[in-house]
């Protein structure tokens, strides 16, 4: 074999074993609850462990989504208009939250 046709079996095994030993990307699951209308929407959420959970903002009014408890497992802090707070959510279990500045506002995330 000549130098170039070495060259180009050495680059296609140098590809398969690259593509061989290359795993998929790995996407973590994702929700959305939107803000509106001075309530959290889905009002209740189940998703499986692993899911970053992103609330976004969609009141002209500032809120939160902080989670319920003295040393919170979530707080956004103010969320603007359009604003997005996100957190994942790795362990199972029931966690409810709600909004500082409006604490009528509540809501829950159920992680599977």
């Amino acid at each position: 074999m000549n130098r170039i046709a070495h060259r180009i079996v050495a680059a296609s095994v140098l590809a398969m074993v690259v593509l061989a030993g290359a795993s998929p990307p790995t996407t973590e699951p994702t929700a959305t609850v939107q803000i509106e209308n001075f309530s959290f929407m889905p009002r209740e959420l189940t998703v499986p462990a692993g899911t970053t959970v992103t609330w976004v903002n969609k009141d002209d009014v500032p809120h939160t989504a902080t989670a319920v408890g003295d040393t919170p497992l979530f707080d956004s802090n103010a969320l603007d208009t359009d604003d997005t707070y996100s957190f994942t959510f790795k362990q199972p279990g029931t966690f409810p939250y709600y909004c500082k500045v409006h604490p009528h506002m509540t809501g829950k995330i159920i992680v599977q």
